[in-house]
């Protein structure tokens, strides 16, 4: 048996991906099309996978959801903290990005969200404030970004 990796989503992403997992099922039991052409059908059974593809991958994440727990005010990088970090490049003015230590699929309203999966994510999960990093772009160049604040998503203001 393996456990799933948690999943931190507010009590707004879990509602809408509960509303998006029936909207699916429904969608799945009452069929989408009702043109019976071989195009049809081959398009139709291409929506069909991709429905299903969505409902399991909701399903998961709803499975192993953590909901509307906010994370420790610890200043650590994890699941549920909105990050600023400062993209390190030697210039006089390097650019900056907020974004919130999630999961890709869910929608969180406003905020950019980057996985704890993606290169990003891996590199600056667990630094504190001030803490440099550095991960590797697709180019193969090592990128070095230094995490500027964690904060609980509840407290982020925006």
């Amino acid at each position: 048996m393996t456990t799933a990796t948690p999943v931190w989503l507010t009590p707004d992403a879990h509602a809408r991906l509960l509303e998006e997992l029936e909207v699916l099922r429904t969608w799945s039991i009452t069929g989408v099309d009702g043109d019976d052409s071989d195009a049809a059908d081959s398009n139709a059974v291409a929506v069909r996978r991709a429905q299903q593809g969505r409902i399991q991958q909701i399903h998961d994440m709803l499975a192993a959801a953590i909901v509307g727990e906010d994370p420790p005010n610890d200043g650590v990088a994890e699941l549920g903290m909105v990050l600023t970090v400062r993209f390190e490049d030697g210039s006089a003015n390097p650019e900056t990005e907020t974004f919130l230590l999630g999961v890709r699929g869910a929608d969180y309203g406003d905020i950019e969200v980057y996985s704890v999966n993606s290169p990003l994510g891996e590199a600056i999960c667990g630094a504190r404030s001030g803490e440099r990093r550095e991960y590797r772009l697709p180019t193969g160049q090592l990128q070095a970004v230094t995490l500027v604040s964690a904060v609980p998503y509840g407290m982020h203001t925006r």
